[in-house]
């Protein structure tokens, strides 16, 4: 592993190692933070598979409450609250999960199509 000038260390896995999750965003100089210093956000859709831990032999999604800062565990790892979605995105249960930040797969927001408008004056 490598340590940046700022004391954070690389991973040293190339960005596109983790297909379907974006590059690494950027620190408030611009600098490029690795996935495994990058707070997890409330509201992320994830996807959680073996590379994240060896639980999800079944891979789940799920959506992010918060994560746990209070607790310390070891480095690279994190506990986050999370709902886990089913089939049709819907909440089925709120759990609290120790996961490998390196192998947490970020998903895209599904944007709900806006309901067509109606046009002023116009009548049924």
């Amino acid at each position: 592993m490598e340590a940046e000038p700022g004391g954070r260390v690389l991973s040293g896995a190339a960005p596109d190692a983790h297909p379907g999750r974006p590059l690494p965003t950027t620190d408030e100089q611009g600098d490029a933070v690795p996935e495994t210093t990058r707070r997890i956000r409330a509201g992320e859709l994830l996807l959680l598979t073996r590379e994240a831990s060896p639980q999800f032999t079944v891979p789940i999604r799920v959506r992010v409450v918060r994560e746990l800062t209070d607790r310390h565990p070891p480095y690279g790892w994190t506990w986050i609250e999370v709902y886990q979605l089913g089939r049709a995105g819907q909440a089925v249960a709120k759990r609290e999960l120790f996961v490998l930040r390196d192998g947490l797969r970020r998903l895209p927001d599904p944007t709900p199509s806006a309901p067509a408008r109606r046009r002023a004056g116009a009548t049924r």
